[in-house]
């Protein structure tokens, strides 16, 4: 019997590939796209779609726009997620995994009938047409809410009982006890429930031409536009870019906050 061995470097051939050619790739041609132009047929590096972008009313309108949207949307899913994933996470029922687990489904079902399903209810209800951004609003915290309902669910759940009985024992009573030991130990289940809700609602665009009735632009919605309808891939690849930039910028913040949210626990908790 052959026995194949491979080194560390050969399991590391296919991951490498697949990198290469799904990720540094596709990421050089945005770039490449992004600071160039045509001009009568002839492709030459500019800043111009970066100039533009910031000096256009219009697509600083459509950032502004979706920055609210998102913002509006994630903090309504954070003030329903939290006090549900804590009812969940620190109640003594026996199914409460078969609670979570019904939160969790509409994650199962396709996204596409599942936003159709919520435009026919907004419908049957008379709000369909009424406020294009608050449907669009509505059909965000019913898309991402389980986004934001799992990362504070297992972070809640896994909660050392020993520190919550210790602020306890020093006097803390439910009030004290919950602002000054369990929401800042859950500080990191909120930070991953906010990025994971963010950044998507400043780019769903099905969800605001489905719900909006086509009359709510969003970033994604204006790339999406660039690159089919203008037929413009240098705009649109620039817009990807920025967005990338505030994605990056996001994630590096709340990495941050996270350090020293740690730290401030270390020092400051009971």
């Amino acid at each position: 019997m052959v026995k194949i061995h491979f080194s560390r470097k050969q399991l590391c051939i296919p991951y490498g590939l697949f990198l290469a050619l799904f990720v540094v790739i596709p990421m050089l041609l945005i770039l490449f796209y992004a600071f160039t132009e045509t001009v009568d047929g002839t492709i030459r590096f500019s800043f111009a779609n970066f100039l533009n972008f910031f000096t256009s009313t219009a697509k600083l309108s459509t950032l502004l726009m979706s920055f609210t949207i998102a913002i509006i949307s994630t903090a309504i899913c954070l003030l329903i997620a939290y006090p549900l994933a804590y009812i969940l996470a620190r109640s003594k029922f026996k199914k409460k995994n078969v609670l979570l687990m019904l939160f969790i489904m509409p994650m199962w079902i396709n996204f596409v009938l599942r936003i159709t399903a919520l435009r026919e209810l907004l419908d049957l209800i008379g709000l369909l047409g009424t406020d294009n951004y608050l449907n669009t609003i509505i059909g965000m915290v019913y898309d991402f809410l389980p986004f934001m309902i799992l990362p504070l669910y297992t972070t809640l759940e896994k909660l050392d009982n020993s520190y919550l009985e210790a602020a306890a024992d020093l006097g803390g009573n439910k009030f004290t006890v919950f602002t000054r030991v369990t929401f800042p130990l859950s500080m990191p289940g909120v930070i991953s429930g906010i990025t994971m809700v963010f950044m998507p609602s400043m780019t769903n665009y099905v969800v605001s031409d489905t719900l909006g009735n086509f009359n709510i632009t969003i970033l994604g919605k204006l790339i999406d536009q660039y690159f089919t309808t203008y037929d413009n891939w240098h705009m649109g690849s620039m817009i990807s870019i920025i967005l990338l930039v505030i994605i990056f910028l996001t994630m590096l913040l709340t990495g941050r906050f996270k350090d020293e949210n740690r730290d401030a626990r270390g020092a400051n908790l009971w």
